[in-house]
């Protein structure tokens, strides 16, 4: 079942566990429905690739999906992991606000 996440395309993160926890990157593309996120830089995997017209054939490096579990937004004061909070503006709008420092997450 997918939930709402936090985490959209265009954000900073930082990686909380795993092979490549400390490392940051900017969130690539979200799949909801997988709790999955691509993240640039990040979780590195060696792929084999035929070759074609276009490309050429051989091992490649690319990123793979990521949980979004492992996954926190960077905050935009000093880089480091933080929790997502919503704040109503005056106009009606909501926006998502870094727990850490209170400064709003441009996304």
């Amino acid at each position: 079942m997918a939930v709402k996440l936090k985490i959209k395309k265009g954000d900073k993160v930082v990686v909380t566990t795993g092979r490549d926890k400390g490392k940051s990157g900017e969130v690539i593309s979200v799949f909801p429905t997988e709790n999955r996120a691509l993240v640039q830089g990040v979780n590195m995997v060696k792929r084999h690739q035929k070759q074609s017209a276009q490309s050429e054939g051989g091992i490649i490096n690319r990123e793979a999906k990521i949980h979004i579990s492992n996954l926190a937004i960077a905050d935009p004061k000093d880089g480091a992991a933080t929790r997502v909070g919503f704040k109503v503006n005056d106009d009606g709008t909501k926006s998502r606000i870094a727990k850490r420092s209170g400064e709003a997450i441009d996304g």
